[in-house]
């Protein structure tokens, strides 16, 4: 199964404490027309970044895919080229076992930076990324046999 979900009321209060009255408020990620590749990601609230300034944005869903897939996040082509806004980390990768991880769920943020001159404004329901799913591969010596224990950076640590 592929799709997108809203994370938990009970994860949504940890994670937008100040805002859970927006919970009921926002909608899944969707396909703008036919044809689109990416899956548009929208800001849950109105937000303004100042040029040099960086926000990790909480988008309240999680996704769920097949074993043999990733959830790429890009920046909406609109905001590069247009205003110099760039994800931080370029592309985030999300990998089938994000989805529920014990530490936050699955919730999947945005982690953005103005690199242009003029303020970036975005209100509740902007587009403020795109996530695009996709196949892909593994050596066939792969051995890999061990499961996620947490959330984002948790594939990194020592064993």
């Amino acid at each position: 199964m592929r799709k997108f979900e809203k994370i938990s009321f009970e994860q949504f209060k940890k994670d937008i404490e100040d805002n859970i009255e927006l919970y009921e408020n926002y909608n899944l990620p969707v396909r703008k027309t036919k044809y689109s590749a990416g899956y548009d990601i929208f800001s849950l609230y109105d937000f303004v970044l100042k040029p040099g300034e960086i926000k990790t944005i909480p988008t309240g869903i999680k996704a769920e895919m097949m074993d043999d897939e990733v959830l790429f996040i890009m920046v909406r082509s609109s905001m590069g080229f247009k205003y110099n806004i760039r994800l931080c980390n370029q592309v985030g990768v999300i990998d089938k076992d994000y989805y529920n991880n014990p530490n936050n769920e699955g919730h999947i943020f945005i982690k953005i930076k103005n690199e242009g001159d003029k303020n970036f404004e975005v209100k509740a329901g902007d587009g403020i990324g795109q996530g695009l799913f996709m196949k892909y591969l593994v050596t066939d010596d792969d051995i890999s046999t061990s499961t996620r224990q947490g959330g984002i950076g948790s594939t990194n640590k020592e064993e």
